[in-house]
């Protein structure tokens, strides 16, 4: 905190860059990454002034982002995390390193290095890290190794029956279900990343994937890539399963419900909301929008350096726009997306298809894979209203270029219009209350509405027929009472949601 923190604000300087990430990284990185995940964890449990906050906050990792997994668990499992997910890989190894996490003791997790046939790991001794922590000055550090920690759930995202089975038993965790205690099945109408069709393979020099495209370059997705719902319920073998994508509507969630599923994931609409850390810039762009027409989302195939689809919204004064992406100066300062690759000489280097053409050519890469690829470290930090500024400036610009916005949001984004309402301060918006309140409060609507039928069961003259009829509107009392239990609960627990 006392190397970064600047009071008052940092103005119009760049942020102080933080070591990018390696194989062995160092101490001063392992203290960002773990601190910082822990702070994430810890404001989302408490209120402004500290008063905790009864409620469940868990955090999502990108299984692709592999070498700040384990000390970023750590850092989350340190601000009492209730549970882990993530996406966008397979994160196999994960249930057991939370497992290790626990008991504060060490762990590895393979890399993949590009081009080498040999076995690489990132290791993480939690008790090294105090030690070295208290030799820098910390005292009583080491003592944190021993603390109690609380071993989160883990809910992988998946995207086929297959995969959840293969989870379920090849995963590195303790029990019968080997550490995993749900799932997130994610359709590809979902925003962010998107798990690729059934046997869709990027390739940026051979050009084969152009044929799974459609007219607007789209990934094509077929009856390969749908989830039996049926068949993904007695495969998890009671485990709770969620959904995600388009699913943020009550008859999807009645539908979910009613086969056994748990309930859904709310990303967009909680995202575009009042409380969200998206910029409100941007909010009132996509207002704007929904009000008059539609916003269109397009699933991006090359957009990300992961190799792994990508929803970005097409908005203008992002970098959607073709003009907007091809002037801004390349550069590679965050460095999340990079990945390892074996260098000539036998060492390990890191490259990116988003940083300078000149960087990844220098590195042995193709020039094909740099074409439409974007830099989505830089991006998303913008969309929060945290744009680094470049090194470099735009051809015939003066000043340092400043990182602009790349908005990912899911194809149901434009279903929004349905909560905008104006705003206390005048403005048109809406909040995480008005999404709860549609979602889970259609059902009492019906409830209620069903409820009318029994109001006289009490004067049915068959005491055969009145105890049914009576029974049946006590059942209905008791699930309205139910509903109004669950909109109280997920109120508490979604006051300040965060994209």
């Amino acid at each position: 905190i006392e190397k970064y923190f600047i009071e008052g604000g940092k103005g119009s300087k760049p942020y102080k860059p933080i070591p990018m990430w390696q194989m062995v990284p160092s101490q001063d990185l392992l203290e960002a990454t773990v601190l910082g995940n822990y702070c994430e964890v810890w404001l989302a449990k408490h209120e402004d002034d500290g008063t905790p906050i009864d409620g469940i906050v868990g955090i999502n990792c990108l299984t692709k982002i592999q070498l700040p997994t384990i000390p970023s668990l750590y850092g989350a499992m340190y601000g009492n995390a209730d549970y882990v997910i993530m996406g966008a890989g397979i994160p196999m190894e994960v249930p057991g390193i939370l497992d290790s996490l626990e008991n504060h003791e060490d762990c590895k997790l393979a890399i993949d290095v590009e081009g080498s046939d040999t076995a690489h790991y990132t290791e993480f001794s939690p008790k090294k890290f105090w030690a070295e922590a208290e030799a820098k000055g910390g005292a009583g550090a080491k003592a944190a190794a021993t603390r109690k920690m609380q071993r989160p759930n883990f809910f992988p995202i998946v995207a086929s029956v297959v995969l959840a089975q293969s989870l379920l038993k090849r995963a590195t965790g303790k029990g019968p279900t080997r550490g995993i205690q749900g799932f997130v099945i994610e359709l590809p109408t979902a925003g962010g990343h998107n798990a690729p069709p059934r046997g869709f393979r990027y390739d940026a020099e051979k050009k084969s994937h152009a044929l799974s495209l459609n007219d607007k370059g789209e990934p094509i997705y077929g009856p390969k890539d749908e989830v039996n719902l049926d068949r993904f319920r007695d495969a998890v073998k009671g485990l709770p399963f969620f959904l995600a994508g388009y699913y943020s509507r009550p008859e999807k969630l009645q539908e979910v419900l009613s086969i056994g599923g748990a309930g859904i994931q709310v990303g967009t609409h909680f995202a575009m909301s009042h409380e969200s850390g998206l910029l409100m810039d941007t909010k009132k762009q996509i207002y704007d929008l929904v009000q008059n027409g539609d916003v269109e989302i397009y699933t991006d195939p090359v957009a990300s350096p992961t190799g792994f689809p990508f929803k970005v919204a097409q908005l203008e004064g992002t970098l959607f726009e073709k003009e907007r992406y091809e002037s801004r100066p390349r550069v590679c300062n965050l460095g999340y997306l990079r990945h390892a690759y074996m260098k000539d000489d036998g060492k390990i280097g890191y490259r990116c298809a988003a940083e300078p053409i000149d960087d990844w050519l220098k590195k042995g890469g193709d020039i094909a894979a740099t074409v439409g690829r974007k830099c989505l470290c830089n991006g998303l930090m913008a969309d929060a209203g945290l744009p680094q500024t470049s090194p470099f400036k735009r051809e015939g610009e003066d000043e340092r270029y400043v990182e602009e916005r790349l908005i990912t949001a899911g194809d149901d984004v434009n279903h929004i219009r349905r909560y905008l309402r104006e705003m206390e301060d005048g403005s048109i918006g809406y909040t995480a209350d008005d999404v709860l309140d549609y979602l889970l409060g259609r059902f009492k609507e019906e409830y209620n509405s069903e409820l009318n039928l029994y109001q006289d069961a009490d004067m049915a003259e068959d005491p055969e027929v009145k105890k049914e009829l009576v029974n049946k509107k006590k059942e209905l009392e008791g699930k309205i009472a139910e509903v109004d239990e669950q909109l109280a609960e997920a109120k508490d627990e979604a006051v300040t949601p965060k994209a």
